[in-house]
């Protein structure tokens, strides 16, 4: 201890904002639950079996949780079904474990309160009562299907493509931009559906980036890869790393995280190095990236799942989360996340998305100065290069830094932006370098005056 260490006391040290304490992961016992108090180990880590056992409706969450969870979370849950939710139910064993964790004397009030279950199984009392939607909310709020230079491939960036191989995941996420496309039907939304054969739409897909040398950079989603039988994605993806051109191949599952026994089947590991070592040999880089919302979904088979796929050869396992009040809109919250991701489970933390304005979606949403006030915060506690970004999906114009706004009327919660490149349907638009464009903080956040001013503007 040096002299000046030894002149201060404890009393006169004043503590950091936040205070970092390393925790090992534990994965939760799911027989806490009566439905699961006989399921195996081996059971649980067998991918099969956690699908068929996925809860696709109430019945079958109450038989997992019996009493534990009272009559009127379940009528809260039946109602927002029936009247708001985009996306049907469906969760894997996995991610139902991750709720509440520890237990609770209360467990109603503990699943009402529980981050993972406010965005996994939304109840109607958690949506703005006045502003469940906003006005400017869209169902492809980022316009992914007008820029489809064929079915499922949007061109959006220059160098970059984004490709929907199937619009199916293991589990459905009730803030899920593509709520227009993937998944069942709701009470609320009928959903749009792909046409082609699987086998024509990812023909289709190869055959335009043969012929687009500019593209480079390819995310190869859905839904969720994880939703491919291995035999059709492990064909397309060496096809993909046989165009020339392509440098760059992103998986996209959230499965790593809500169903990471899929990533550790033996057929699925032994094709993800075959995938990985033709990669490496052209020395294109390949890379997972997953999707966590929260400390409480890192667990030891989510870290498993990430480190086996980076032992066969993939180079990087990613996060993209999104922000959501409620989940992680905290710099406590964002950074335990971070530290889990990545000092337990060698997951990066890349991006946080501001949550997309589709609909019934506003009780999740920040405002951008609440964002930038998180990207604030978080700085200096990770390494800088795993530091995320947290990034606004601007409508016709891509991911911003929540920082690179042009302007920004905080009263009435609109902000512009600007762009350096013209999407896809852009190239005849003189204008599109030019132009600023709107987007919206949620009404809520917004001090009386701006709200008084979007009641008028509805009204008329």
């Amino acid at each position: 201890m040096t002299a000046i260490q030894e002149a201060v006391s404890p009393a006169e040290v004043l503590g950091q904002p936040y205070q970092y304490v390393r925790r090992e992961l534990v994965e939760p016992d799911w027989r806490r639950f009566p439905g699961w108090r006989e399921v195996t180990e081996s059971q649980w880590r067998d991918a099969q079996w956690q699908r068929v056992h996925c809860l696709r409706n109430i019945d079958q969450l109450r038989a997992v949780l019996g009493d534990l969870v009272g009559e009127r979370f379940y009528q809260d849950l039946a109602a927002d079904q029936r009247d708001m939710a985009t996306m049907s139910m469906l969760l894997p064993p996995q991610m139902l474990n991750t709720m509440v964790p520890d237990g609770a004397d209360d467990l109603t009030e503990a699943f009402y309160a529980d981050p993972i279950r406010r965005y996994m199984l939304p109840v109607r009392s958690d949506r703005d009562p006045e502003w469940a939607s906003h006005p400017h909310s869209a169902r492809d709020s980022l316009h992914e299907a007008e820029m489809w230079v064929v079915e499922g491939l949007t061109h959006r960036y220059p160098t970059k493509v984004l490709a929907e191989l199937l619009s199916t995941c293991p589990q459905y996420c009730g803030h899920c931009t593509r709520m227009d496309l993937v998944g069942n039907s709701t009470e609320q939304v009928a959903k749009h559906k792909l046409a082609l054969k699987p086998v024509d739409r990812q023909q289709a897909m190869l055959d335009y980036l043969r012929r687009t040398p500019g593209v480079r950079d390819v995310v190869v989603s859905g839904g969720d890869v994880a939703n491919v039988p291995w035999h059709q994605l492990e064909s397309f993806l060496m096809n993909l790393l046989a165009i020339e051109t392509v440098r760059d191949v992103r998986l996209a599952t959230k499965a790593l995280a809500g169903l990471p026994q899929h990533w550790l089947q033996p057929k699925v590991v032994e094709g993800l190095e075959r995938v990985a070592v033709t990669a490496a040999r052209r020395g294109v880089n390949l890379a997972i990236h997953t999707h966590v919302n929260h400390a409480q979904s890192v667990t030891p088979l989510v870290a498993e799942a990430a480190r086996t796929a980076l032992a066969v050869g993939v180079r990087d396992v990613r996060n993209q989360g999104v922000l959501m009040r409620g989940v992680n809109a905290t710099s406590e919250a964002l950074l335990d996340l971070c530290f889990a991701l990545q000092g337990e489970a060698n997951i990066l933390p890349y991006y946080f998305y501001m949550c997309d304005m589709i609909p019934n979606a506003e009780h999740w949403r920040v405002a951008v100065h609440q964002a930038q006030e998180l990207q604030h915060a978080i700085m200096g506690y990770l390494p800088g290069y795993a530091t995320p970004r947290i990034v606004c999906d601007v409508p016709y114009v891509g991911k911003r830094w929540v920082h690179q706004l042009a302007d920004y009327d905080r009263e009435r919660g609109i902000s512009y932006w600007t762009k350096n490149y013209r999407t896809g349907i852009e190239h005849d638009d003189p204008e599109a370098l030019s132009r600023r464009y709107p987007y919206y903080d949620p009404i809520s956040t917004l001090p009386e005056a701006g709200k008084r001013w979007w009641r008028e503007q509805t009204a008329s």
